[in-house]
């Protein structure tokens, strides 16, 4: 089964930007649609950005869109979240997911990384 590991959380003001990255190991990373989940204290984990295996499509819920882009690079294992225009409703942990030939379940799951926006 695959690993990931996230990176790149802080603390920004807002209307900043951080760039978030998920480095997946243990199995072939095509093999895998990938997305971004965030969850805020007393909220539901969300969804905010999905992948599929090779890059050419993307979604994004209408709270994100313009502001958010997910991208992957398959030959670095790595898929990437590069959020713009952050807003203190941002601030949330926000976790790497992995669904295994695109089933609709994600399965496997980085343990997050705290994003602070402050206002």
């Amino acid at each position: 089964q695959v690993q990931l590991e996230e990176s790149g959380g802080g603390l920004v003001q807002a209307g900043g930007s951080l760039r978030l990255s998920c480095v997946a190991s243990g199995h072939t990373f095509t093999d895998y649609h990938m997305a971004w989940f965030r969850q805020a204290p007393g909220k539901e984990r969300e969804l905010i950005a999905a992948i599929n295996w090779r890059g050419d499509a993307t979604h994004y819920p209408n709270s994100v869109k313009g502001r958010f882009t997910i991208s992957r690079d398959n030959a670095e294992n790595t898929v990437t979240l590069q959020m713009n225009s952050l807003k203190p409703e941002d601030t949330a942990v926000y976790y790497c997911a992995a669904d295994f030939l695109g089933q609709g379940a994600y399965a496997y799951w980085g343990q997050g990384t705290q994003v602070t926006v402050s206002s």
